[in-house]
């Protein structure tokens, strides 16, 4: 016997995309503005990078923003999008190691990092895929 619960459950399912695909938008907006607000201001970034003693700062600020504005575009557009989300959380486990370490005072002031929000979301995305609106999903249904 199906239940409603069995039910709404089934309906729920068709439509795992959707969280998918807010989540991508989101860490794609997220990571584009940062990427190209770094790039514009890079000579900002590089002082923020010495300051907090990240080694080659402008080569690493340079680095960082352009890995932010490629990899955050692939992630909106769901292309490459697991391999693009990897670089974005290690930026994100950097930043909370070199910016956020020392700020951090207990387990609760940790889980609501931002940083830390951003890893979980692209955690999401590296582990279930981008979904049905993606230029991946596409790719894997075009016949080769």
């Amino acid at each position: 016997m199906i239940t409603i619960y069995d039910q709404l459950v089934s309906w729920i399912g068709r439509y795992v995309s959707v969280p998918l695909l807010l989540t991508r938008l989101t860490i794609g907006v997220i990571f584009i503005q940062s990427g190209f607000g770094k790039l514009t201001h890079l000579s900002d970034a590089t002082q923020f990078f010495m300051e907090i003693g990240i080694p080659f700062p402008y080569l690493n600020a340079l680095f960082t923003s352009s890995t932010e504005l490629l990899a955050g575009t692939f992630v909106l557009l769901g292309f490459l999008t697991r391999i693009a989300a990897i670089p974005l959380t290690i930026i994100m486990l950097v930043a909370i190691i070199t910016a956020q370490f020392t700020h951090i005072g207990s387990i609760s002031e940790f889980f609501v990092l931002r940083e830390w929000d951003y890893i979980v979301m692209l955690s999401v995305v590296i582990f279930s895929g981008p979904g049905k609106a993606s230029i991946d999903y596409l790719l894997r249904r075009t016949p080769r």
